[in-house]
């Protein structure tokens, strides 16, 4: 799991049926991924732009996010209250 913060929203007007429905944030992550820090996920939580956030990853993603047969990967599954000791 990774703390990140969303920057942004993310359409797609074309996506696999049973992501119908789902919305898209861009997350910047407190932790540096290589040169690129910034992830597309699921939100499920009801998250918006600024809110700093939990994203589980890999196949625990798909399971927080409620499209078990689909091919997500990443998945917004909190928002954080204190984000005092957060650096991005």
């Amino acid at each position: 799991m990774i703390v990140g913060k969303v920057i942004g929203t993310l359409v797609a007007t074309r996506k696999l049926d049973n992501l119908v429905g789902s919305k898209f944030l861009i997350i910047e992550s407190a932790a540096k991924m290589g040169t690129e820090n910034r992830i597309v996920a699921v939100d499920q939580v009801g998250a918006g732009i600024g809110d700093v956030v939990l994203v589980t990853l890999g196949s625990a993603a798909r399971i927080g996010s409620r499209v078990q047969e689909s091919s997500v990967d990443a998945a917004v599954v909190g928002i954080v209250d204190d984000e005092n000791n957060i650096e991005f």
